[in-house]
């Protein structure tokens, strides 16, 4: 992939970076564009759009950027609602990654339109001090996170490539900075009979949805030999098409998730061990796919966290101790693989949702209240001053500089 071209040097903020502290110059800039970056949220958040689907979303989150200066690249990786924002051309390149997908029928009940645009507004502040700190600022358009792996295609296919660092902050009910996730696999499985009568030749049918129900049965009863951490739920999404017909097609789509890949792959075999019982039991066959590519846990690194850590605080958020997060797993972020290869951070920044949780309709209206429209300047901040601490860091900016050039030798 040929390297982006650079944005267009601004002398304006050489001149603000040269008489003020960079986190001030960053901060004014953020609150500055606070009303247009919240406009954004609630933008997003009106018209939600499912995974690869969201040119709207796209168009809307450029916007800002193309404004400022960014060179914006569309349709990177291959994915035409991913994207590219580049500005800058110091040394140290500083990702920010943007979500934007929905869920189905409840919209934005994990908050996506918060986590866009506080990385626009994040990448705003920094432009403000990119020549002073000798950074390049990349904002990522991720698409489809709640299922896709948007993240995972733009980094298989190099389009992380040349980033040192990755952030960004994911909203929920409570801010939480060494957020945890689980490893994912997303499955479809599918079960081949015959169809017959059901009451006047039953015996010349082979009964896919049998063949379901005694595979749900075994993943039922494999529950309770479960490791810790390890997760198995699904939905039957083709049962058959009417009672007087055997079915002769049925299936299941499932996730499994357990705290790291290793323990996934053995949550695998063991399931597959019961898909393939269902088949056995009921003379079908069967088929497993996988329908989108696996997230691996989140490994955040550190010294980010250390540094974003000290910058909520002093935005006056009071996340839960240190010794309290891995008691509150996520689910599941594609986020995970980009973390396993680019030293990156994905917490969590608080809202007031009334009680509701992720992916409940309560936590889609919860996110453009007045706790949302604070998440979102607050989130650009901490992320923009966690930039700058690192970045102005000699020994934490050697560290990821060297890391990189480690990464790049490997990929060639």
């Amino acid at each position: 992939m040929p390297p982006p071209r650079s944005g267009h040097h601004d002398s304006r903020s050489d001149e603000r970076a040269a008489t003020r502290p960079l986190d001030a110059v960053a901060d004014a800039a953020i609150k500055s564009a606070a009303v247009d970056l919240i406009g954004l949220s609630h933008a997003i958040h009106a018209e939600p759009e499912l995974a690869f689907e969201e040119t709207r979303s796209v168009a809307k989150t450029v916007a800002p950027l193309a404004e400022r200066g960014f060179e914006i690249e569309l349709g990177v990786a291959e994915l035409p609602t991913a994207f590219r924002a580049c500005y800058g051309s110091g040394e140290l390149t500083v990702g920010i990654c943007a979500e934007y997908d929905a869920l189905p029928e409840i919209g934005h009940a994990c908050g996506h339109n918060i986590i866009a645009a506080s990385a626009v507004g994040a990448a705003l502040g920094l432009a403000e001090v990119a020549d002073a700190l000798g950074i390049r600022v990349v904002v990522f358009g991720t698409p489809a996170e709640e299922s896709g792996g948007g993240k995972v295609l733009m980094l298989e296919r190099g389009v992380f490539d040349d980033v040192a660092m990755a952030m960004m902050v994911h909203p929920g009910p409570i801010d939480i900075v060494d957020a945890r996730s689980l490893a994912l696999a997303d499955l479809a499985v599918v079960f081949h009979g015959r169809e017959a009568h059901a009451s006047a030749a039953p015996e010349l049918g082979r009964n896919a949805g049998d063949a379901v129900t005694i595979a749900q049965v075994a993943l039922g009863l494999l529950r309770q030999h479960l490791r810790p951490g390890q997760q198995l739920h699904g939905i039957v999404s083709d049962g058959g098409i009417a009672p007087n017909i055997v079915p002769g097609r049925a299936e299941l789509l499932y996730y499994l998730r357990a705290v790291d890949s290793e323990s996934l792959d053995d949550l695998m075999r063991r399931a597959s061990a019961c898909f393939e019982a269902g088949a056995l039991a009921t003379g079908c066959t069967h088929q497993v796919r996988t329908v989108a590519p696996t997230y691996t846990e989140l490994t955040p690194d550190p010294g980010l966290l250390f540094a974003y850590r000290e910058q909520i605080i002093d935005l006056g958020r009071v996340p839960i101790a240190p010794e309290l997060e891995a008691q509150q797993p996520l689910g599941s972020t594609d986020m995970g693989n980009v973390t396993n290869v680019i030293p990156g951070i994905h917490p969590v920044i608080g809202i007031d949702a009334d009680g509701a949780v992720t992916h409940q309709p309560g936590f889609a209206a919860a996110s453009i209240n007045a706790s949302a429209d604070r998440a979102v300047v607050d989130g650009a901040i901490a992320l923009a001053r966690t930039a700058i601490a690192v970045a102005r860091d000699e020994v934490h900016r050697d560290r990821l500089l060297q890391r990189l050039v480690q990464r790049q030798e490997d990929i060639r």
